[in-house]
């Protein structure tokens, strides 16, 4: 006999349980004013209780054929595919159908792995079998993570992730987070969104929520990427063990670049004023503590571990000191420990509506970084073209193909010489995209990120669509490069072009995708002529990029702005990276 479970579970929260339970019943006109939060904030971390069950099949895990890559977990657009090294006694008390097997990579050596996944948040897209590089050599047609039927699975797969997530996390300080096997085993603090199945978005945002969650500050404008983060009843943004996690609002179009400088500009006034107040209390908690604080680097995860445990140490010391200082210190150490600002959007925010304000952004300077996840079209609005549409795209308001090409934002924004540029495509090549994240953090400047993101919007196979970007960077359609301003400094060239030149038409990636093959049956010849349009396009631009990426910079007087003149310039051999 089938029965209808309740919305949330009994072991919610009372708030989670009593008041988003019944708004996910559509029960909500039944709740009363007084239930809801009087400042409009609402907690984090409660998508976790929804258990959609959306999906009628879901990866399961072949532990005899994975090589423990971490790439299943990382193209997860919901997070539901997770990965842990631990102790081999903590499997004492496994569930009889836990798998697990020794850990392959040196540094953890004589330890258990396990790839888990959340049966009942899975949503089915199939990304991860599709991009899994491991094949079952006795049957060739299976992975190391195949789709399986997940109603007979769903019980047993319950209770082994809830083992699961009980495993403690790999410490960070001893995760190399520049390689994506140990990366991925990094929590991730955004988890099971309302996003489409399949999403090309969601791996970055999840990607920021690993990396630097934990001590993030994120303003989201208005697109998808503010619906699946931040609507109610429940919120995919989470927090760790510790109850640290990233702190998320959303803005507008036409202001969410400023709303996130407003972040920048606050932390560091709050920090600066923290800075000055640590060194009036410096009786009480130490001049040696205050020295190590104020003159601590913040560069690695090592780091700012310690950073903490400082300020934790200050926040001790302080306890019960009766003074103005030491009370006004005790609400504001917290922000000794480095914060990393990122602004949030889509392509529609980010070349149309809201590029004067990420120009105004980008021009001051300030320490932000910036990703824009790339559709190249407005998706969450209704499919029209935007700046960042390709030429001979089928979108509203270009219904024939839209006549002109992409703007460059990336260029444009590589003319101030200080802003650290990077345009990625996780799907082609991961181990770029994580290169360019740390990058831009680590920058002291202005990043931006311009991340190339699949959308249903473009009529393809979204279960294939990670594969897909493979045959966008080999065609020259999209680029991989990183601009990083510091590489002047030391007489480099900063413009790193990370893509081979194109060696496939366009019309071949292209002709994949319903945004452009509609137009080959509604306007044959018009689509002819756009094709050949197109591919002058990506011609011309890579061979502006190859050729930019090539320029030597010789700075005779060691002052390098990253505007160098033609005078201090040379063409040696190509020089891009493959």
């Amino acid at each position: 006999t089938l029965h209808r479970l309740p919305p949330i579970p009994d072991t919610a929260p009372e708030f989670v349980r009593d008041v988003l339970g019944k708004m996910i019943s559509r029960e909500g006109d039944q709740l009363p004013v007084s239930a809801l939060p009087c400042d409009g904030t609402y907690p984090t971390g409660t998508t976790k209780w929804e258990k959609r069950n959306v999906t009628q099949e879901i990866p399961a895990w072949d532990p005899d054929v994975c090589v423990q890559c971490g790439k299943c977990i990382m193209v997860c657009p919901h997070s539901v595919i997770r990965g842990k090294a631990y102790e081999e006694t903590l499997l004492d008390n496994a569930p009889a159908t836990f798998k697990s097997t020794n850990v392959k990579d040196k540094d953890f050596s004589g330890q258990k792995f396990t790839i888990q996944v959340a049966p009942e948040d899975c949503t089915g897209c199939g990304v991860c079998v599709d991009i899994c590089p491991a094949k079952n050599k006795s049957m060739p047609s299976r992975k190391a993570i195949n789709m399986e039927a997940q109603l007979p699975l769903r019980e047993q797969e319950r209770e082994n992730w809830d083992f699961f997530l009980g495993l403690p996390n790999p410490d960070r300080r001893s995760l190399h987070p520049d390689r994506i096997r140990q990366q991925q085993w990094q929590e991730p603090l955004f988890e099971f969104s309302g996003a489409c199945a399949g999403c090309g978005e969601t791996p970055y945002v999840k990607l920021i929520s690993q990396l630097f969650g934990d001590r993030s500050v994120v303003a989201n404008a208005t697109g998808c990427s503010s619906i699946y983060g931040g609507n109610l009843p429940t919120t995919p943004w989470t927090k760790n063990a510790d109850g640290r996690g990233p702190a998320w609002s959303n803005s507008l179009f036409e202001d969410n670049a400023e709303f996130g400088l407003g972040f920048r500009m606050s932390l560091d006034k709050h920090s600066q004023f923290a800075a000055e107040l640590l060194q009036k209390v410096a009786g009480s908690v130490g001049d040696n503590l205050v020295d190590a604080i104020l003159n601590a680097s913040q560069k690695s995860e090592a780091d700012i571990w310690e950073q903490r445990e400082r300020v934790a140490q200050v926040k001790e010391k302080l306890q019960g000191v009766d003074s103005p200082e030491a009370k006004q210190m005790l609400t504001l150490a917290d922000y000794l420990v480095k914060k990393s600002v990122w602004i949030v959007g889509g392509d529609g925010w980010a070349y149309d509506i809201g590029f004067g304000g990420l120009d105004h952004v980008i021009a001051s300077g300030r320490n932000v970084n910036i990703l824009v996840m790339d559709t190249e079209v407005y998706s969450n609005t209704g499919g029209q073209s935007s700046k960042a549409t390709p030429r001979a795209a089928v979108a509203k308001f270009a219904a024939g193909g839209k006549p002109s090409g992409k703007k460059d934002l990336g260029l444009i924004a590589m003319t101030y010489g200080n802003v650290y540029v990077a345009s990625v495509a996780m799907g082609a090549r991961d181990e770029h995209t994580l290169k360019a994240f740390l990058e831009a953090e680590a920058y002291e400047g202005p990043s931006l990120i311009i991340a190339y993101s699949h959308c249903i919007a473009h009529g393809i196979n979204m279960t294939t669509a990670m594969s897909h970007q493979k045959a966008l960077v080999e065609s020259g359609r999209w680029l991989l490069y990183r601009y990083n301003p510091d590489l002047v400094q030391q007489g480099k060239n900063p413009l790193q072009l990370d893509t081979r030149s194109p060696k496939k038409p366009v019309g071949e990636s292209m002709y994949q995708e319903n945004r452009f093959k509609m137009l080959t049956k509604s306007k044959p010849a018009d689509a002819k002529e756009l094709l050949a349009q197109a591919q002058e396009d990506v011609n011309t631009r890579y061979a502006m990029y190859e050729y930019l990426a090539a320029r030597k910079l010789e700075m005779p007087n060691g002052n390098g702005n990253g505007n160098g003149n033609s005078d201090a310039m040379k063409t040696p051999e190509k020089t891009t990276n493959s």
